[in-house]
């Protein structure tokens, strides 16, 4: 009896997640926001101690307004809007059949989903919520019997950041970390889709941040305001004037309605709806309430539309929109099979495909298109197999940097390692500055280096940091090569290459075949086309030895074309044997020049001949190597050891100087990335 009675004790007992404790651990990350004044006054209540009756959804639209605390994390709360808009991205991130508070056996855990890189990750939490006097200090529903967002925001806080790593040993996430971001991240990371982001200032004004960035025409923005009952619309304060004067700088908005109201005042005016998750009025501009912008329409309509807002909404004419904001956040809309639409066609992009890759030093950091290397970045083909809209999105993994909340980076020494100066680290925050290009080929005739000197069908304006960039177009049938970028030559990073289609498509990799980066490195400036030959020397059949040797030509022969030019082309021989350094064959090799282009590989009748150029004497090393000017014409390439019957195989690497005018790129960088939030605790 005494242990059946036990049992239902522990059964009753509520979880508590060892991995995310109630203490300033999971809180604070490093004191160095704001939020470290409450230091030692937030305590951990569950729901049950804050209300009678705790729901976690409410039918009621009204009811589940976002509401922000004492954390600055506006750029969350708007994303997290997107979640009442879609019953699919509902049930994504938070699954039905979560527990009640009223079950007998309720256990005190909840879990969430978060979209990382490519997966939906589950979070499992308890129900324990920080609070300042007995109520949520941080994020919450207008009414306050609502715990779905308080417990989502917990999940983000404890799964999102837990990718930095090495930071006072830090095995999770915290609240504070959560201080300062980009909207656009936390849509991706909450629907799996796609972000645009556009500046709103006109293009007369010819600033450098609108030269390098999107701009919104209003009347694209008339067209994409239809799409906002489908997904997120955003909107952000970077630089405090009039009508934000209270606000500080850094606060992002959410964008509720836009209404013409040209027919009832004669004139044209556009208003829109715009809440502040402050969940508090703050907007000082001419339709503010008592604005003398009221005067311009009859006053029924100016009171249906006062009595319209809600706690922390207000309403601003579309000129005052353009002025006083900055820039505009919007996430592809999901349909209700998990599938992206378009924007600008609201066609759905029934395909997609996703692929992993890496930028390595040495191998495949080419750079931006300023770099001769660029053609070493990673390459991707894409079929499109019919004309389709086509969007390609490029996103960066988070690098393991510990940061403070105004993103000043505090590991330096990871600067230097990685050849960035503390201004690219500060800007770049945790990320690379990353762009995207492609260009359409023919897959039969496919040469590298004459793509990459053509103009891209499509690109990123400029290489930017942030998370992720995209480019969207119309595509015809065929192949195209696509090809990921840092703007630094030797930046290292992975990344995630996601594509989606109307049409039908397939993403494959482009495997270069294996180079010595040390030769590359080797070859002089210029554009160089490289080719790389394989062979072998066998016992009685191609092994011939030097030329000492009368079975010389039997050895392996590799034809080499110069085409007709201005005048000699410069060609880089180089033979590798591969071998251990302790196994090596003396090597080494002979470029005879064709006396006719008849010429047959069995045909070796002029080897009597003294060669053109000799890469002689046979040397016990693994590699040879020859820098020579030839004129046009015909040639072979006999690689040897220098015995006969020395059996081995070996690549012969061909590099040829390719003489044209170049097309130079003029790439740059884009504007330094912002975070979204205020400066300042707020007063409640």
């Amino acid at each position: 009896m005494l242990g059946e009675k036990k049992q239902l004790i522990l059964k009753r007992d509520l979880y508590t997640d060892p991995t995310f404790p109630a203490n300033d651990t999971s809180i604070f990350f490093d004191y160095c926001t704001p939020l470290a004044e409450f230091r030692g006054e937030i305590s951990w209540l569950r729901p049950k101690d804050i209300c009678s009756t705790p729901r976690l959804f409410s039918n009621n639209l009204q009811d589940v307004q976002v509401k922000q605390g004492i954390l600055g994390d506006c750029w969350f709360l708007c994303a997290c809007v997107a979640l009442q808009k879609s019953k699919y991205l509902l049930n994504k991130v938070i699954p039905p059949g979560q527990p009640s508070w009223t079950d007998k056996l309720y256990q005190g855990c909840f879990t969430c989903r978060v979209w990382q890189f490519g997966h939906w990750v589950e979070v499992t939490i308890d129900d324990r919520l920080p609070c300042l006097g007995g109520k949520l200090c941080f994020s919450q529903c207008q009414t306050e019997d609502l715990f779905w967002l308080p417990l989502l925001e917990k999940a983000y806080a404890k799964y999102v950041n837990t990718v930095i790593e090495g930071s006072q040993g830090r095995v999770h996430g915290s609240y504070e970390q959560l201080w300062a971001g980009q909207v656009a991240d936390a849509l991706v990371d909450l629907t799996g889709g796609i972000a645009e982001r556009w500046t709103l200032k006109g293009p007369g004004r010819n600033t450098e941040k609108e030269k390098t960035g999107m701009v919104l025409e209003k009347a694209v923005f008339r067209r994409l305001m239809n799409l906002k009952e489908q997904c997120v619309i955003s909107c952000s304060v970077l630089n405090s004037r009039q009508g934000a004067s209270e606000l500080g700088e850094f606060h992002a908005f959410i964008v509720i309605d836009m209404l013409n109201l040209s027919e009832v005042s004669g004139k044209e005016i556009f208003l829109l709806r715009i809440r502040n998750p402050w969940g508090r009025r703050c907007w000082r501009g001419p339709w503010c309430e008592g604005g003398q912008g009221w005067s311009q329409l009859d006053p029924v309509v100016a009171s249906e539309l006062l009595s319209q807002i809600q706690e922390g909404e207000f309403w601003v004419d579309e000129e005052e929109f353009f002025r006083e904001f900055d820039e505009v956040i919007m996430s592809f809309p999901v349909n209700e099979e998990g599938q992206l639409q378009s924007l600008y066609t609201e066609k759905v992009l029934y395909h997609s495909q996703n692929l992993f890759g890496s930028w390595v030093r040495g191998q495949s950091a080419g750079g931006c298109r300023n770099n001769s290397s660029f053609p070493t970045n990673p390459k991707f083909w894409l079929r499109v197999c019919e004309k389709s809209e086509v969007c390609i999105a490029l996103l960066q993994k988070h690098r393991k940097y510990s940061t403070d909340w105004a993103g000043r980076i505090k590991n330096l020494t990871h600067l230097a390692e990685e050849n960035l100066s503390l201004t690219e680290g500060i800007q770049g925050k945790n990320y690379q500055a990353v762009g995207l290009h492609v260009w359409k080929v023919e897959k039969k005739r496919f040469n590298l280096p004459k793509t990459l000197s053509a103009p891209p069908v499509v690109g990123t304006i400029c290489h930017s940091y942030d998370r992720e960039v995209h480019v969207c177009c119309d595509l015809s049938p065929g192949f195209y090569l696509l090809v990921p970028s840092t703007f630094l030559k030797g930046a290292v990073g992975n990344f995630l290459l996601r594509v989606f289609s109307t049409g039908r498509i397939s993403l494959s990799e482009l495997k270069p075949p294996p180079t010595d980066a040390a030769l590359c490195e080797e070859l002089p400036a210029g554009e160089w086309e490289t080719v790389q030959l394989h062979g072998c020397w066998k016992n009685g059949q191609s092994a011939g030895g030097s030329r000492n040797f009368p079975s010389f030509h039997i050895n392996p022969c590799f034809p080499l074309s110069i085409p007709a030019g201005p005048g000699k082309s410069s060609v880089k021989v180089t033979l590798r044997q591969h071998c251990q350094d302790s196994k090596c064959h003396p090597i080494g090799f002979h470029i005879f020049q064709v006396p006719n282009s008849s010429w047959k590989p069995h045909t070796t009748s002029f080897l009597h001949l003294e060669p053109l150029v000799s890469c002689v004497p046979h040397c016990y090393s693994q590699e040879v190597s020859q820098l020579c000017r030839l004129p046009a014409g015909s040639y072979v390439i006999i690689p040897s050891t220098y015995l006969p019957s020395t059996e081995g195989d070996f690549t012969v690497v061909i590099a040829t100087k390719i003489d044209r005018k170049r097309i130079h790129s003029r790439e740059t960088l884009g504007q330094v990335l912002q975070e979204i939030s205020f400066t300042t605790v707020m007063t409640r």
